[in-house]
């Protein structure tokens, strides 16, 4: 049997995307790192032309740029040289039914977060992954971080000891005008409930540092009591949240406590995602915009620093480092990780086989507690920031 090094490139397909997009060129990018996906159709957007343009522009063969997601999947399901994944970057509306699409006729699915726009919806599309075995990768591209992955494993070791406080927050400040009252596309989408759901910056960056806290800290939320904010006057969805956080316990520790903030009208912040997390035996932080850098106080002794591929570092993060200690690794390399977990996984499936030990990626079940997540962040502010069990 060949090697999975020696197999034929992925043949994948993206939904959205197009002329106008932003995070489609990252997963672009971010599949065609490792040489392991080729992209080789494309419904990438519901405006015809555009997308006729798109797929002209990308290379990608007229008969296999499609007008809609639903004759993709029909289509590629029927080819014996048909798509084995499908990405998914549309608006967060869109999420729910092309992922069924592409479950139903067979296809391997990575998506953008959050998973849908309801509980419900996620719910569906976590019965409909089990119900098909096909693979289902979120991709909470911070959650493949080499430092990320270093910090997971310390806490997995016990090395802070028992969890005690967690502290995330993830303010931008490119909402503090109405700017989707002057065209901006990223803007107006994020901002429409019937795009985005019930959740705005909840949604858009409030799942990501959640998903950041649990991934590293292997915690479970119990309850939360959020306060959520539209700033900016007319503003249809929250731009500022500040959220509390109470986790299950774990063994006969306390339950640990923590605390989320997520903003988008915070001037002076670009991408200020940042996580600490206290132990019993230590403290731990970790600041996206210096991601080859992580922070390790052990209780009663100095503050250390472990970098990316340096001394110290475990082999986790190691199997996702790309170059030499010292040299600049950040966000595109990220979402390429996920991607080359996700080839993994999907080249195991090839030959009916479990993802090498190691692989890890965030699934539907984290998309649903994402949406969880947003659903309690949304019913806990209308009651006043009522304690809300997930």
């Amino acid at each position: 049997m060949a090697s999975d090094k020696k197999q034929s490139p992925i043949r994948y397909g993206m939904v959205g995307g197009g002329q106008g997009a932003f995070i489609g060129g990252v997963h672009r990018i971010a599949a065609r790192m490792d040489g392991e996906f080729v992209l080789v159709a494309g419904a990438l957007s519901s405006n015809p032309e555009r997308a006729k343009a798109s797929a002209e522009e990308l290379g990608l063969d007229p008969e296999r740029s499609y007008a809609s997601y639903a004759e993709m999947a029909r289509a590629e399901a029927g080819r014996p040289d048909g798509i084995e994944a499908v990405s998914i970057v549309t608006p967060n509306n869109h999420h729910f039914p092309a992922a069924k699409a592409f479950l139903e006729a067979g296809i391997h699915v990575i998506c953008d977060k959050p998973l849908a726009t309801t509980l419900a919806e996620a719910k569906k599309l976590a019965a409909l992954v089990e119900k098909t075995g096909k693979l289902f990768v979120l991709t909470h591209n911070y959650t493949a971080y080499p430092m990320v992955r270093q910090a997971h494993e310390m806490v997995a070791r016990g090395m802070l000891g028992d969890i005690r406080l967690v502290q995330v927050e993830y303010p931008q400040d490119w909402l503090t005008e109405d700017v989707s009252a002057s065209g901006n596309k990223q803007a107006s989408w994020r901002s429409d409930p019937k795009q985005a759901g019930a959740g705005g910056a909840t949604g858009d960056i409030g799942t990501h540092a959640y998903n950041l806290a649990r991934f590293v800290t292997g915690l479970e939320l119990d309850s939360l009591a959020a306060d959520l904010d539209a700033f900016v006057p007319g503003r249809l969805l929250d731009d500022n949240l500040n959220v509390l956080l109470r986790f299950k316990a774990k063994g006969k520790a306390p339950a640990a406590k923590g605390m989320l903030w997520a903003s988008q009208v915070a001037p002076g912040h670009e991408n200020g995602l940042k996580l600490r997390v206290y132990g019993s035996k230590g403290g731990l932080e970790w600041v996206q915009a210096d991601p080859n850098y992580l922070w390790h106080t052990p209780f009663g002794e100095p503050k250390r620093l472990l970098t990316r591929g340096g001394a110290g570092a475990l082999a986790s993060a190691n199997r996702l480092t790309r170059i030499p200690a010292g040299h600049p690794e950040g966000y595109l390399e990220g979402f390429a990780n996920i991607y080359r977990e996700a080839a993994a996984a999907i080249r195991a499936s090839r030959n009916g086989r479990k993802p090498p030990k190691g692989v890890l990626f965030p699934t539907v079940e984290d998309g649903v507690e994402g949406m969880a997540f947003i659903e309690a962040c949304v019913k806990s502010s209308k009651r006043n920031g009522a304690w809300t069990k997930l």
